[in-house]
């Protein structure tokens, strides 16, 4: 089996050409799977990271992520620590690194199995979604907690307009430093940022220690070079 990584959109269809062109864009997919009962560490299937420490998605096994202060000029740069655990609420999470202007699709949260905590009782669970720490640009996904713990299933993710209007371009969070000393400038490209923070919340310090959450992000890296509603450059362009 094998395994082809490259740069740029993709672009899929029998018609290239002309008026009638039917070539549409690849839908793409990154996800991280985190078990809380796997207490190995970093670089273990299923790491979930710890207080005060996110995973970075499509690692197998799972690697400790980055989470920066979104911003599209600030080099290098800012990196963000996660709250710690605290009395009352915790954070577990992970740090999506998207293509700079992707079209968000979908976010599925899913609950494989029963997520449970160390001390206290849990009353509350939701995962925030957006380009930051805790943000909630993409949206919310209110977990169902009940005798204790998190309920196994998916939730949908409650979208405003605010949400579905950023997710058709995501913005510029992390500024790319030159790959292999190439390219100009303090930094060559610009990533966006997407962060799926597990809020936990509930007496005493409610840290989970059981159960599995799975995050994807599903979206479309889109291509700016293709024309616009008023001009279409037909040819060999792709």
């Amino acid at each position: 089996m094998g395994r082809s990584t490259f740069e740029g959109p993709v672009l899929a269809g029998d018609n290239r050409f002309g008026p009638l062109r039917n070539v549409g864009s690849i839908e793409l997919v990154q996800g991280a799977d985190l078990n809380f009962a796997n207490v190995s560490g970093s670089g273990t299937v299923g790491y979930p990271g710890a207080s005060g420490q996110f995973v970075q998605s499509n690692n197998i096994p799972n690697v400790p992520g980055t989470v920066y202060s979104p911003s599209a000029t600030v080099y290098p740069p800012v990196v963000v620590t996660p709250t710690a655990d605290a009395a009352t609420l915790t954070y577990r999470g992970v740090v999506f690194y998207l293509p700079y202007g992707s079209n968000i699709n979908d976010i599925l949260v899913d609950v494989g199995t029963t997520i449970g905590v160390t001390s206290g009782a849990l009353t509350g669970a939701v995962v925030n979604l957006g380009n930051q720490f805790n943000g909630t640009q993409y949206g919310v996904a209110t977990l169902t907690v009940t005798s204790n713990l998190v309920v196994v299933g998916r939730t949908a993710v409650t979208l405003t307009g605010a949400n579905i209007s950023a997710m058709q371009n995501t913005t510029g969070d992390i500024t790319n430093p030159p790959a292999n000393g190439q390219g100009s400038g303090p930094y060559s490209s610009l990533v966006s940022q997407v962060v799926a923070t597990l809020a936990l919340t509930g007496t005493g310090t409610p840290a989970p220690n059981s159960g599995t959450l799975y995050v994807t992000v599903r979206y479309t890296q889109l291509d700016g070079s293709i024309g616009s509603t008023t001009a279409y450059p037909y040819g060999n362009f792709d």
